[in-house]
């Protein structure tokens, strides 16, 4: 099994086990898709992309505002959440979940799926 299909098999794993969980990705910090459990609606460039200007952001805060460097960058919106975490020095998890989401089981699972994520970059 090549490293990209594990990684694929580490985010449809975390999707499937996490019904709240609407999509998944691995992006580079530069903003590149590594891989990819997104819906078909979801432009995967645009999410990438915009990934990395919001990583960098919490980045620049974090740093300023004396928080050390940032693990995690979440975002509350009206229909879900979008939470960012840290894999790798280069690469981040993104998740976008419901807005019924129990963030405690979300950040649970998505620091296992970090974890192993880690472990294939």
């Amino acid at each position: 099994m090549s490293r990209i299909q594990e990684i694929n098999k580490v985010l449809r794993g975390l999707q499937s086990g996490t019904p709240e969980l609407e999509a998944a990705a691995v992006i580079s910090e530069d903003g590149l898709l590594i891989a990819s459990a997104l819906p078909e609606h979801i432009d995967e460039g645009r999410v990438a992309g915009m990934s990395a200007v919001l990583l960098s952001l919490g980045t620049r805060a974090a740093i300023e505002l004396g928080r050390g460097e940032p693990e995690q960058v979440l975002i509350k919106g009206t229909q879900g959440y979008v939470c960012m975490t840290q894999v790798t020095g280069g690469a981040l998890l993104l998740v976008l979940t419901t807005e019924s989401a129990k963030l405690g089981l979300i950040f649970l699972e998505v620091k296992r799926a970090s974890q192993a994520l880690a472990k294939l970059l």
